[in-house]
């Protein structure tokens, strides 16, 4: 991995841990207002994926190339995707493996992340 590329992904992980804190948050707290667990993770998913391309654009990809609306459009057509995985891996670990709730958000998060980042770097904004 080229320099840069680590620099970019370091800063990505915080950009991330900063959106999962978000997302878990409202996942949690809708999770304790009895909400279904697929209402609660679309919802926090929606706001985690703001969060993620308002704080990312700030601190990682920093491309002006893009007008607005289309690059908020952009990041939440390709995050449609990262929510499917999402609720895939929620189902298959909350209703087939009988996980913990939360536990299963976690895991799902971490393997969404690597996804949203390639996304973003290969497709959205277009680095190599």
């Amino acid at each position: 991995m080229q320099k840069s590329n680590a620099k970019e992904f370091l800063l990505y992980i915080i950009v991330g841990g900063i959106a999962t804190v978000s997302e878990w948050i409202v996942f949690f707290i809708l999770g304790k207002c009895f909400v279904h667990y697929a209402v609660a993770t679309v919802i926090a998913y929606i706001l985690s994926t703001f969060v993620n391309w308002f704080v990312g654009r700030v601190l990682v990809f920093k491309s002006n190339e893009l007008p607005f609306l289309k690059e908020i459009a952009s990041i939440y057509l390709a995050s449609i995707i990262g929510l499917l995985l999402n609720l895939l891996i929620m189902w298959v670990t909350v209703d087939v493996l009988s996980f913990n709730q939360m536990c299963s958000k976690i895991a799902a998060t971490a393997i969404v992340f690597f996804y949203n980042f390639l996304v973003r770097k290969l497709m959205i904004y277009k680095q190599k």
